[in-house]
């Protein structure tokens, strides 16, 4: 199948590929099909969250764990049970990141991360209980400079 993008033109994905939002994504809840597609050079570090029903919809995501390896998010059993699994490392996360200019001004949402069960590619935006995190967590914090891509 071929999609046209936000970033990256048009692109050719299976429908395997598909993370699949059952009650969407905060904010968007009709949306509910979205492809993951890294930003070249990223080591898939910084991704695209882009809308298969919506071209012009696309999120920028992090792998959290690249910024803070201590990064420990865990989900309520109702979250773990709507996502098929029984402990949260059983799960992949991503991170919104909110685009700023500098690019070290930009921030990540490291409290409603997203959750996919990697085998059925099921997901969910969730908040956290964890008072440690924060919606607007500076990338400076992490150490990331002007340069980075995100």
């Amino acid at each position: 199948m071929k999609l046209q993008t936000k970033y990256f033109g048009e692109v050719e994905y299976e429908e395997g590929e598909i993370v699949t939002f059952p009650i969407g994504l905060f904010g968007f809840e009709e949306e509910h099909q979205f492809l993951l597609l890294p930003f070249e050079g990223s080591a898939a570090t910084l991704l695209c969250l882009q809308s298969v029903a919506t071209p012009a919809l696309a999120f920028v995501v992090m792998d959290p764990f690249s910024l803070d390896p201590s990064y420990a998010p865990e989900l309520q059993p109702k979250e773990l049970s709507a996502l098929g699994v029984k402990e949260t490392q059983e799960l992949g996360f991503y991170v919104l990141c909110v685009v700023k200019k500098p690019v070290a001004d930009s921030t990540v949402n490291l409290k409603c991360p997203v959750a996919i069960h990697p085998q059925t590619r099921v997901a969910r935006q969730v908040i956290l209980e964890d008072t440690k995190y924060d919606m607007r967590h500076p990338l400076a914090q992490f150490g990331r400079k002007e340069a980075s891509p995100c």
